[in-house]
C-alpha cells in the first residue's frame, strides 16, 4: 500500500507539473487540431512523453528507495533494517520469589557478513541471571536466551524486559526491535526491519545491471542469456508463423462459406476459451518436452486467435464496399483480393499482436515445465537456489522483448496498412 501511494503520489505530482509548466508550451498536433471534436476519439490521443520518462523513473527510484540502493542518495532511501549493536535487560524470578537481572548484547549485521560476537566486558553476575551475546543478520531473529538458561536450576523463569512484563507467547517492544518469549519461556529477538526489502526477496538495480552483464559474458549454467532469449524466440516465430499459415485461411473461409462456418465454429468457439497452458500436459504426454512439443503449443495458442481475428475482419467489411465492386463487374476472386482482404487486414494484425503476445507469455511458461534452454527454463532454475537478481533479469528481459516485439508489430501494422482508420 505504502508504494501504491507513493506511486499515485508522483503520478499526480508530474501531471500537476506538466498541466502547470509544460502543456502551454507544447505545440498543437496538425492532425488534432483539424478535429472538431477530439474528447472521446481514440484516434486523437498521442501518448505524452513526458509521461511515460517520468513512470520509467518512478518505478526505477521507488525500486532503488525500498532496496537502499546505493544509486540514489541515502535522502531518498526509505528506513532501512537496525543495524549495529544493541542491549537490553531482563529480569528472572525465582520459585522462592528472589529476582536477579540479566543483560543481552546483540550485534545485528548486514546479511554475509564476518563479524565477532560482542564482548560482555564491563558486565557483571551478581546473581543466577546470567549475562548473554549473540550476532543476528540482519532481517532475521535468533533465539538469545535459552529457557533453561539460569544456572542449573530450570524453574527460574524471566518475568519481564526493560521493566516491561513478559509470559509465555507474549512480546515487548524495545527501541531497536522486538523480544518475543516462546510457550518454553525462550527469550527471541527480531531487529527493526525498516521499510526496506531483504536482498533475497528484491536485490537493487546495481545488482541486478551487475548480474545481467554477468550472464551475458558467461551465462549461467553453461547456457549464455542469448541463448536462452533466442532459442525462446525461435519456438515463438515459428509457432506464430504457422498459426498464422493456418488460422488466417481457416478464418477467411469461416467469414465467406457457411459450411465452413458450420463445420469449424463449434471447434474454433470450444478451444478459444481453453488456456493455452492448460494443454501442456497433454502435449508433454504426446509430444515430449522437446521442440516439436513446445512449437505445437504455441501453435495452438496463436491457431484460433488468428481465425477468430481472420473471421471477424471479412465479418467487418462494409457490405457498401461489396456491392460497389460487384456494380463494376468485379468477379469474387477481384472482391475477394481488392475489397476483403484490405479492409479485413486491421482486424488480423490487431489478432497477430494479441497472439505474439500470447505465445510469448505461452512459450515462458511453457519452459518453466519442461525445457532445456530457454528464458523461462532459466528463471525456474535460477529460483531453485534463491537467486533473485536472476529471476528478476529473467523478467525484465521477458517484459521488453515483448514489448518490443509489439512496437516492431506496430510499426509494421502502419507500413503496410496506413489505410487503417480512414474509412
Amino acid at each position: 500500500m505504502i508504494i501504491l501511494a507513493m506511486y499515485i503520489a508522483i503520478f499526480a505530482a508530474a501531471a500537476i507539473v506538466w498541466a502547470i509548466v509544460g502543456a502551454p508550451f507544447v505545440r498543437k498536433d496538425p492532425f488534432t487540431a483539424l478535429k472538431t471534436v477530439t474528447f472521446g476519439d481514440e484516434s486523437a490521443i498521442r501518448s505524452n512523453r513526458f509521461a511515460s520518462v517520468v513512470s520509467v523513473i518512478s518505478i526505477f527510484l521507488i525500486w532503488a528507495s525500498f532496496t537502499g540502493s546505493t544509486l540514489i542518495p541515502n535522502a531518498l532511501h526509505v528506513p532501512g533494517p537496525f543495524q549495529g549493536e544493541t542491549s537490553f535487560e531482563y529480569e528472572a524470578t525465582a520459585p522462592d520469589g528472589t529476582t536477579d537481572a540479566g543483560t543481552v548484547r546483540a550485534l545485528v549485521h548486514p546479511v554475509g557478513a564476518a563479524v565477532e560476537t560482542p564482548s560482555l566486558e564491563g558486565l557483571e553476575e551478581s546473581g543466577f541471571a546470567k549475562n548473554f551475546t549473540s550476532t543476528i543478520p540482519a532481517y532475521r531473529s535468533a533465539t538469545i536466551v535459552a529457557g533453561k538458561l539460569l544456572d542449573d536450576r530450570k524453574t527460574q523463569k524471566i518475568t519481564s524486559i526493560d521493566g516491561t512484563p513478559i509470559a509465555p507467547g507474549g512480546a515487548v517492544d524495545i527501541a531497536t526491535g522486538q523480544v518475543r518469549m516462546n510457550a518454553k519461556g525462550s527469550l527471541t529477538f527480531e531487529p527493526l526491519q525498516g521499510m526496506q526489502m531483504a536482498e533475497q526477496y528484491l536485490p537493487p538495480p546495481e545488482k541486478v545491471g551487475k548480474r545481467f552483464v554477468s550472464l551475458i559474458f558467461d551465462g549461467y549454467q553453461n547456457v549464455t542469456l542469448f541463448e536462452h532469449l533466442g532459442l525462446s524466440l525461435f519456438r515463438v516465430f515459428v509457432g506464430f508463423f504457422l498459426g498464422c499459415l493456418v488460422g488466417i485461411p481457416l478464418g477467411y473461409a469461416m467469414g465467406l462459406n457457411g459450411w465452413f462456418r458450420g463445420w469449424f465454429d463449434p471447434i474454433v468457439e470450444f478451444m478459444r476459451p481453453v488456456p493455452p497452458l492448460a494443454l501442456i500436459p497433454l502435449i508433454i504426454i504426446w509430444l515430449g518436452i522437446w521442440e516439436t512439443g513446445k512449437i505445437s503449443l504455441l501453435f495452438l495458442a496463436a491457431l484460433w486467435i488468428m481465425a477468430i481475428s481472420a473471421r471477424s475482419g471479412v465479418s467487418g467489411v462494409r457490405i457498401s464496399k461489396v456491392h460497389a465492386a460487384y456494380s463494376l463487374g468485379a468477379s469474387k476472386w477481384q472482391i475477394l483480393k481488392n475489397v476483403i482482404v484490405p479492409n479485413s487486414l486491421p482486424d488480423i494484425f490487431t489478432g497477430a499482436r494479441v497472439a505474439m503476445g500470447v505465445c510469448w507469455g505461452t512459450v515462458v511458461a511453457a519452459e518453466l515445465v519442461a525445457a532445456q534452454k530457454g528464458a523461462g527454463k532459466m528463471i525456474i532454475e535460477a529460483s531453485k537456489f534463491s537467486l533473485t537478481d536472476i529471476v528478476i533479469v529473467g523478467i525484465l528481459l521477458i517484459g521488453v522483448v515483448g514489448f518490443g516485439i509489439d512496437i516492431l508489430m506496430r510499426k509494421l501494422e502502419n507500413y503496410l496498412i496506413p489505410w487503417k482508420g480512414k474509412g
